[in-house]
């Protein structure tokens, strides 16, 4: 099980799942927030506190922030289908000892839509 918490310790998440890589992204959003994504499907993380949303674009995911120091934690599907829906934590949230195991893999959410190694 990976734990990961905000800034300010209001929101935090439980992942149980052990992810064979991390995801950075290019888009316009995840590079703005620095984030290093970790998925699953959603009944494998539990997010406890109160967060605030963003959408865009064709809003079919939102990115959420801790309401009090705004560290992004996670982001959500908007358009689930079932229980085989995925969605992701931010793993810099973890502790840094558990985020240099897990391998990064640069994905081009900007352009190709594909991973660049």
């Amino acid at each position: 099980m990976i734990t990961g918490a905000c800034h300010c310790g209001a929101v935090s998440y439980q992942f149980d799942h052990t992810p064979s890589k991390t995801t950075s992204c290019n888009c316009s959003v995840c590079r703005r927030l620095g984030a290093l994504w970790i998925y699953a499907k959603i009944p494998k993380i539990t997010i406890n506190g109160a967060t605030d949303s963003y959408a865009w674009g064709d809003k079919s995911l939102a990115f959420h922030r801790c309401k009090v120091c705004g560290c992004t934690t996670h982001w959500e599907n908007l358009q689930p289908e079932g229980p085989d829906s995925y969605m992701a934590v931010n793993l810099r949230l973890a502790d840094p000892a558990v985020v240099a195991t897990i391998p990064v893999r640069h994905f081009d959410g900007a352009d190709s839509w594909t991973f660049l190694d």
